[in-house]
C-alpha cells in the first residue's frame, strides 16, 4: 500500500517539504477531477437487446471479450518484452496461442478493431486495464470508438437470468471442447442445438472452423475457444452474417455443475 500510494506521492514533494494530506485525500481529490473521463459500460440488460434485436433482425453482430490471455498477446513484444510476457502467461498455449507473434497479434487487433462489440476488464490489475490502454494505443485503436461492456459479460448474462431467453427460440451453434456437453444441457432446457464443433487447436485451427461453421445452419455461435474465440466471432460476423458471442469458461462452469442453466 505505501508504494502504490504514499511513495507515489513522495515522488513529488519538493526537498525541505512535507505534505499534511495523505495519499488517500489526494486519490479522492484527484478522483473528482478525472470523474468526467468516466465511461460507462453497457450494461447485461442493455447487451442482451442488443443481441436480441440482432437475431429479430438477422443482422449480423460480434461480441468479444479481452481478458489477461488476450491482452498478454497483443503485448508481447510490443509494450512488453517477449520473454517477461511468457513468464506471466504460461497458460497461453492452453488459450490457443502456443506463441504471440506478429501474425497473431495483427490477427487478434483487426478482430478487436472490427467487432462490434468489446467486453473489457473492470480489473485496474497490470495484466488486466494495466495493459489494456497501453495495447490499444499500440495498435492504433481508438478506445472512446468502440462499443464496451464489461469483458465478463458472458457470465453476468446467466446471473442475471437472461441467457436462456436469448437463445431459446433461436438456431444455436456451439463451439469449444465443451460443445458436446453444454448442448446437451441446452437441449434439456429446451433450446434448438443445431450444430456442434469441437475442440479448437488453437489459432492455426481458425480457417479449418470457419469452414466447418459455413457449413452448419443456425442464428447464434456460442463460441469458447480461448483466445480464438475472438477472431472467430468477428469472422462469423463478418463473413456468415450471424450472431457470434464469445462465451469463454462460462461453459467449463455449466457443465461441471459449478454454474446451473
Amino acid at each position: 500500500m505505501f508504494a502504490g500510494g504514499e511513495a507515489l506521492v513522495a515522488q513529488h514533494i519538493p526537498p525541505d517539504h512535507i505534505l499534511p494530506a495523505v495519499a488517500a485525500d489526494l486519490i479522492e481529490a484527484g478522483f473528482r477531477q478525472y470523474a468526467p473521463t468516466l465511461t460507462r459500460l453497457a450494461s447485461p440488460h442493455e447487451m442482451a437487446g442488443h443481441i436480441q434485436g440482432a437475431l429479430d433482425a438477422q443482422r449480423p453482430l460480434s461480441v468479444v471479450r479481452l481478458g489477461d490471455g488476450e491482452l498478454l498477446t497483443l503485448a508481447a513484444d510490443t509494450v512488453l518484452p517477449g520473454e517477461q510476457v511468457q513468464e506471466l502467461a504460461p497458460f497461453l498455449p492452453y488459450a490457443g496461442v502456443p506463441r504471440s507473434t506478429p501474425d497473431i497479434r495483427a490477427e487478434l487487433a483487426e478482430a478487436i478493431r472490427g467487432a462490434d462489440w468489446i467486453g473489457v476488464p473492470i480489473s485496474r490489475a497490470p495484466t488486466f486495464q494495466g495493459l489494456l490502454f497501453p495495447v490499444l494505443r499500440h495498435f492504433g485503436i481508438d478506445w472512446s470508438r468502440l462499443n464496451l461492456t464489461s469483458s465478463t459479460i458472458n457470465y453476468s448474462l446467466h446471473h442475471s437470468g437472461l441467457l436462456l431467453p436469448v437463445v431459446q427460440g433461436r438456431r444455436v451453434l456451439l463451439i469449444g471442447s465443451q460443445a458436446v456437453e453444454l448442448g446437451a444441457l441446452l437441449i434439456g432446457r429446451g433450446v434448438h442445438v443445431t450444430g456442434i464443433i469441437g475442440t479448437v487447436e488453437g489459432v492455426a485451427d481458425i480457417p479449418r472452423v470457419m469452414q466447418q461453421t459455413a457449413e452448419h445452419s443456425f442464428d447464434i455461435a456460442l463460441v469458447a475457444a480461448g483466445i480464438p474465440a475472438v477472431i472467430l466471432c468477428r469472422r462469423i460476423a463478418g463473413e456468415l452474417g450471424r450472431v457470434a458471442i464469445d462465451f469463454g469458461h462460462l461453459a467449463d462452469k455449466l457443465v461441471t455443475g459449478e454454474l446451473h442453466l
